[in-house]
């Protein structure tokens, strides 16, 4: 069985490097992006089956990535889940109109984080009810 592939879109190292280490530990492969645009890019090449996506990164803001993995058809079905230290009930909601399927605020337990990952990766493998 392959390992759940998810790109990690964040402009912080240190939080990078968290998320990758906790999601390694339950055996998926990781993916760095440090900036919008090479999220965009290597979301597009390497068809993840899930999307861990910053609001705020240089070149390209998370809200916009977003809007734009969604209006591509490569890329429209992949699962997002937005990451910020925005906490604001309207980014929130801002996140999940533009297609994300979760909006994270940090700072975040790791466990917490770890476990809302899976919960989304579990909905989407679920078959369709016959």
């Amino acid at each position: 069985m392959s390992k759940i592939k998810i790109l990690v879109a964040d402009d912080e190292p240190d939080i990078s490097k968290l998320i990758q280490f906790t999601l390694e530990r339950r055996g998926h492969e990781i993916i760095l992006a440090e900036n919008g645009q090479d999220a965009l890019d290597l979301a597009k090449k390497e068809c993840p089956d899930l999307i861990l996506l910053d609001v705020i990164m240089p070149i390209i803001n998370g809200y916009e990535v977003c809007k734009l993995l969604r209006e591509d058809p490569k890329t429209k079905n992949i699962p997002i889940i937005m990451l910020s230290g925005k906490t604001q009930k309207t980014e929130i909601e801002h996140g999940i109109e533009l297609g994300a399927h979760s909006y994270i605020c940090k700072p975040f337990s790791p466990k917490e984080f770890a476990d809302t990952v899976e919960n989304i990766l579990n909905k989407e493998k679920r078959p369709l009810a016959e």
